[in-house]
């Protein structure tokens, strides 16, 4: 069994005309909420073998802050530029190559593509967009990650922000 974790980024700032949308940090509730879904995570005795994120400094800072509630080592986030801007058959690519040695995956990524990719994997509809710092859990009954398919896959939670104040 593999178990995916697929996040969007939390809520980022635009106060900062001077950077790239790369660039763009974390506002005051993304810096909130990041660490509050963390703790949502760890409540439910989660331990994570791998944590991927996008590039994207608000994406790399979600990834941080939810590692460091479930004390998982910062230094082992891996950054996986081609999540940002990437299409879904990029992020399917992505959890494809997984080490089968990990057998939990959080992907920190950005929309619209994280809400798609949900969609395609999930065997359930799930009829709204996941929401800034939202986290899907999809379990897979397949030894790898190169098996992960929507018709192996069993919907566990879907947990955003607002339900965990």
């Amino acid at each position: 069994m593999k178990t995916l974790y697929l996040m969007r980024h939390a809520k980022s700032s635009w106060s900062f005309d001077d950077l790239t949308d790369e660039q763009r940090p974390l506002n005051d509730r993304g810096r909130d909420d990041a660490p509050r879904m963390g703790q949502a995570l760890a409540k439910r005795n989660i331990k994570l073998d791998l944590i991927i994120s996008s590039g994207a400094v608000r994406a790399m800072t979600t990834a941080a802050l939810v590692a460091k509630e479930l004390d998982y080592p910062h230094e082992r986030i891996e950054v996986r530029p081609e999540i940002y801007h990437a299409e879904v058959p990029t992020l399917l690519e992505v959890v494809r190559s997984c080490p089968d040695t990990a057998q939990s995956v959080l992907m920190v990524g950005h929309n619209n593509t994280i809400s798609e990719f949900v969609t395609l994997l999930s065997p359930e509809a799930i009829n709204e967009e996941l929401p800034t710092a939202g986290v899907v859990c999809l379990h897979f009954h397949t030894e790898t990650w190169a098996g992960v398919d929507q018709a192996n896959s069993e919907f566990y939670f879907f947990d955003r922000p607002k339900d965990n104040h």
